[in-house]
């Protein structure tokens, strides 16, 4: 396999088949079935994607058509997705998550001849959509589906369909096709999580993602190599194009292994039973693991928490180029007690954890570091396919930053701060959406509404979002996600969300920690309701003096002044988090905005 092979490809059908034929009988996607870990080949891979490809045809699907697929993380997602482009038509993603109405929008929005559905459950909310948006003709099930009444939706189960066919008349017709499908064919629209407002489908074609996923191994195999064979767990959504491009395209383009993740409660478990050499995860799940991981070695008690102290002394110098004579000694005794025990936890074989999605707040990334576990934090958005820089080690890693822009990838900063990039990685435009293709993308070049600088090695720095920055009422300007993150380190905060705009200082929205919170109870002879301790000025007493530790470290602008409780957490339920855990301002703004406003009359 060479680097070269990205910029040949014609298209990413035509990147797996030609992975699929020279590593052939090698494992290739696992998952767990039956109590099990169960593994499909490349070949099986292959010769699967091609019968369904051809079902697809035959069922009606004609070049361009969309086809929704709505699915866990599974083989079968792969299958579905490259099925969909071998037949020459569009994938479109939708999360598990989606509401009916959710599912409605991008139905009509897209308008999707077909439907690819894993199992009941998501069938349920989905179905009812369909056949009110009356667009699609045809629904795929992954798993069998029990739909009643199906008006002009025609129902079809996964398992008949990969019977019906000829394997060698399937390739045949899909290595046909595929002769005829280029770089600039749009191969995925990708709906946005919409953070601001509805969902944008996000025209992505296939130049784009191979030009991403060529940068990424650019960056990845110059520092890692290409063997031993890399293991990538796939966790986040496959719906979500960081995922979709890193955790789903790079691996194909590399040659190696994808596991499945079962879900967030056994993730611990099938990291150390896969033993990924690879993981990209979001920031918030790195802060989650911070948290459990500290307060085990806290339990533990003895020397461990001593280790773990220098262990992060010794990070921060490192960083800052300021080793002590006696730190390389420090540095061994580490690598032979703290730190094996911590990597055997992560499988053992862990080149790298790439952060994404969200800022990763550097006090953490140095956590890991310290733990011995490379951090190498991304940035991009789904509009650039959506990684647009990356630290890695030979760039030099600074957990302040997000990295220099990937191979092939031009980066500059506007007069007002914006990020603006340029590309193939950069998308066509918006689906069906004109004026907002028009507004982002100008004179050839995407402005990410993100703000940001360069440092002295060319590696970017972001500061905020354009449009969630805090204008106050001198016009003063606040990085809300510094703020957050600061505060979200705390012990005793799980979320927070800080508003100002306009207003003669800021205040916070938060979310107290659960495990924290039942301590501070059992320690205070109270009962651990937690909507009970909000009531208790004692309570909010110990969560001030964690904003207090905070504010200490803030300018006089930035500091939480005034903070109210959230009712319950920001969560994807309740449309507080996005799918890739960020928060949704303008929802939570909608829920508790008044709340929020009294804390200035207070």
């Amino acid at each position: 396999m060479q680097l070269s092979d990205f910029s040949e490809a014609r298209n990413l059908v035509r990147l797996f088949l030609d992975r699929a034929e020279s590593l052939a009988d090698r494992p290739f996607l696992t998952a767990r079935r039956d109590g099990e870990w169960q593994t499909l080949s490349w070949a099986e891979t292959a010769r699967q994607i091609c019968l369904m490809a051809e079902q697809l045809r035959i069922l009606g699907l004609k070049d361009g058509d969309r086809v929704m697929l709505v699915s866990e993380n599974r083989p079968e997602w792969l299958i579905a997705d490259l099925a969909i482009m071998a037949a020459g038509g569009v994938t479109t993603p939708a999360y598990t998550t989606n509401t009916e109405r959710d599912h409605a929008h991008i139905l009509d929005d897209s308008g999707a001849r077909m439907v690819v559905v894993s199992n009941q459950k998501l069938a349920a909310p989905l179905i009812r959509a369909t056949m009110n948006a009356g667009v699609a003709e045809h629904v795929i099930g992954i798993e069998p589906l029990r739909i009643g009444q199906q008006g002009s939706l025609t129902c079809h189960a996964w398992d008949d369909l990969l019977r019906a066919g000829d394997a060698a008349t399937a390739r045949k017709a899909v290595e046909d096709r595929m002769a005829g499908i280029g770089r600039k064919h749009t191969a995925c629209i990708i709906y946005t999580s919409g953070t601001g407002g509805a969902p944008r489908g996000v025209i992505l074609p296939h130049g784009a993602i191979l030009a991403n996923i060529e940068g990424a191994a650019h960056a990845l195999v110059g520092d890692f190599g290409w063997g031993p064979p890399h293991r990538f767990l796939s966790f986040l959504p496959l719906s979500h194009a960081y995922e979709h491009t890193a955790g789903q395209m790079l691996p194909i383009g590399l040659g190696a292994e994808i596991w499945y993740a079962e879900g967030l409660d056994k993730l611990s478990s099938n990291i150390e039973q896969s033993q990924p050499t690879l993981m990209v995860v979001v920031p918030r799940l790195f802060e989650v693991l911070r948290t459990r991981i500290m307060k085990q070695i806290e339990k533990q008690g003895g020397i461990a928490p001593l280790l773990l102290e220098q262990a992060m002394g010794l990070a921060e110098r490192r960083e800052k180029g300021r080793w002590r004579p006696g730190d390389w000694l420090l540095d061994k005794f580490l690598g032979r007690t703290l730190r094996p025990k911590i990597q055997a936890r992560f499988g053992g074989r862990m080149n790298a954890l790439v952060s994404g999605g969200a800022p990763l707040n550097p006090e953490v990334g140095r956590f890991f570091q310290a733990l011995g576990l490379t951090m190498l934090q991304g940035y991009g958005q789904t509009e650039a396919a959506p990684v647009i820089s990356c630290n890695y080690p030979s760039a030099g890693i600074k957990l302040d930053t997000v990295g220099v822009p990937l191979k092939g990838v031009e980066v500059k900063i506007a007069d007002d701060g914006e990020i603006l990039v340029r590309g193939e990685l950069v998308m066509d435009g918006y689906w069906r959406n004109p004026d907002e293709t028009a507004r982002t993308l100008r004179d050839g070049w995407l402005h990410t509404g993100d703000i940001g600088h360069f440092d002295d090695r060319g590696r970017i720095r972001i500061t905020d979002r354009k449009k969630d920055m805090i204008v106050n009422d001198k016009g003063d300007n606040v990085a809300p996600q510094k703020v957050e993150g600061m505060l979200t380190l705390q012990p005793e905060i799980s979320q927070a969300m800080i508003a100002g705009e306009q207003k003669p200082y800021i205040v916070g929205l938060i979310v107290p920690d659960a495990d924290w919170a039942q301590e501070w109870a059992a320690a205070n002879g109270e009962n651990g309701d937690l909507a009970h301790l909000q009531t208790l000025p004692s309570f909010r007493a110990a969560v001030r003096q964690a904003v207090d530790r905070v504010n200490k470290d803030l300018s006089v602008i930035e500091k939480v002044r005034q903070f109210a409780f959230a009712d319950e957490p920001f969560s994807i339920e309740n449309s507080e988090l996005t799918p890739s855990l960020k928060i949704r301002r303008h929802v939570i703004r909608a829920r508790y905005g008044e709340r929020m406003d009294k804390l200035y009359r207070s």
